[in-house]
């Protein structure tokens, strides 16, 4: 009985999809030439022997790797600037905003989801030419690549400034030197030839599960390092009020002889200039919309339930770290806290060795973070230009060299780029986690199931108005940000 419940509405789907691909036959839509090789295997996939058009569904990633794939792909760079986020909302306000964010992240997944179920596509630009025709498959194609191309630039923006104080440091030397392994430019490119490339050139997204799980596994070892010098750093972190100078936090001087009473108080709820730009940098942390689709591709059996609590799971594992890594990091620093942590830490004590491993421990994880990232924008590139070909071993290796030497120029050669990144999330950010999936599941299921007005197309119209504002906002306080000070202070992915 529970076998024929199940199976029902399999089969009622792919009723829906075999009319839906004669339409598009008739009607010319370049939808209906991926229909069917994308049916195969997702809604029935011990009915038909017929091979998959496309090298990625094949589902053989287990549930566990899946976890760590999307994990790794929500995981980044903004968890060094929760603390820093915190001190600007208080810890009550911090909390709510991050369950608000978790919970909006997980429905967009769901809308996605949804959309995949009823038209049988699991690629993020096809459910954008079903739901907009080629001018939505562009647009879908665009914003992933932009996205993720700043994600990209982000994380190794993060091995070109940190890997030289690593060096630096296990070196022994005092100060910076002109050799070659202390230019951060260099760096990035043998990091990117001898790690970046090879995890990049993985045909499936599913072999790097294990790559993400070391890389989640640095992040742990960032936390607990987090959580022990909670309680080793005292506060106030000189020590001794009277002899020790005015510091620089944060854009303002903070005197050492401030009360340490009023230095260490943790704030419950408080709002500032900089408190705007909470949403945005927790906005950022859980995007990982343009890895959904290519992971449900790879998934064990399949379905829009398992792949639901694959997101769960990982939304809530990544909400519980970041919220301990905001909590102890503040309780450590409190108002001190830099926009990145770990600057925080080096100014208290540059030669300690568990922070030195905890620089290399991030290195290591933003670094396995960049193929996981790579792979939805040459999906995007192949569904855009190449769509409809087999594989090919040149095309794959092509696209993957062509993207990193973009990245590794936009790294290397401009000079302010966190600007620019700026930007960029404040507008693929919330078109990827509020505004895409909403229109997408607006215009994809049938009104004959859930009309107009009906309750779940109203929330999701409202989903995408949310969006808009959030766009709008985060924009205006960027550009109100380079009025008043000429730099922005906005975190990224």
């Amino acid at each position: 009985m529970e076998l024929q419940r199940i199976q029902k509405p399999e089969g009622l789907n792919g009723t829906l999809l075999e009319c839906e691909k004669s339409s598009g036959q008739e009607d010319g839509d370049p939808a209906a030439e991926v229909t069917p090789a994308e049916q195969v295997g997702f809604l029935s996939p011990n009915t038909s022997k017929k091979p998959s058009q496309f090298t990625d569904f094949e589902g053989k990633t287990s549930f566990g790797m899946s976890v760590f794939n999307l994990s790794n792909a929500i995981m980044g760079s903004g968890i060094l600037g929760l603390a820093y986020a915190m001190s600007n909302t208080g810890i009550v306000l911090f909390i709510v905003l991050l369950i608000c964010i978790a919970l909006l992240s997980a429905y967009s997944i769901h809308l996605l989801l949804k959309c995949a179920g009823i038209v049988g596509i699991r690629a993020y630009e096809q459910l954008g030419l079903r739901a907009f025709g080629p001018g939505g498959k562009m647009v879908a194609a665009f914003i992933i690549c932009l996205h993720n191309t700043g994600a990209m630039s982000s994380y190794l923006y993060i091995v070109k400034y940190e890997l030289p104080l690593v060096i630096q440091t296990f070196l022994g030397l005092t100060e910076n030197t002109e050799s070659w392994y202390m230019n951060g430019n260099v760096l990035i490119v043998i990091v990117s030839i001898c790690v970046v490339l090879p995890l990049a050139l993985m045909k499936h997204l599913g072999y790097l599960g294990y790559t993400s799980g070391l890389s989640l596994t640095c992040m742990v070892f960032f936390l607990i390092s987090v959580i022990y010098k909670k309680f080793q750093i005292p506060c106030p972190l000189n020590g001794t009020e009277a002899t020790t100078p005015p510091t620089c936090y944060n854009g303002h001087n903070v005197s050492a002889t401030s009360s340490a009473g009023e230095e260490c108080k943790a704030q419950i709820f408080t709002l500032n200039s900089q408190t705007a730009y909470t949403i945005p940098i927790l906005a950022f942390a859980f995007v990982c919309h343009p890895e959904v689709l290519p992971i449900y591709t790879e998934l064990q059996r399949a379905s829009k339930r398992r792949m639901q609590n694959v997101a769960n799971v990982s939304i809530l594992a990544m909400w519980i770290m970041y919220l301990l890594t905001a909590i102890f990091g503040y309780l450590t620093f409190y108002g001190r806290v830099e926009s990145e942590m770990l600057h925080t830490y080096s100014q208290v004590d540059p030669l300690d060795r568990l922070i030195l491993c905890v620089r290399l421990a991030v290195l290591v994880a933003v670094t396995l973070t960049v193929p996981v990232v790579l792979f939805p924008i040459r999906r995007a590139i192949q569904q855009l230009l190449f769509h409809g070909k087999d594989f090919s071993w040149g095309r794959h290796v092509g696209i993957a060299i062509s993207l990193l030497v973009i990245v590794n120029l936009l790294v290397i050669f401009v000079p302010n780029i966190r600007d620019i990144f700026g930007v960029i999330g404040a507008t693929s950010a919330p078109s990827l986690i509020f505004i895409l999936p909403s229109i997408f599941y607006i215009r994809i299921v049938p009104s004959e199931k859930e009309p107009l007005r009906s309750r779940q197309k109203i929330q999701a119209a409202c989903f995408a108005a949310l969006g808009f504002i959030f766009m709008v906002v985060s924009l205006g306080f960027i550009v109100a940000d380079w009025v008043t000070t000429g730099r922005s202070s906005s975190g990224g992915h």
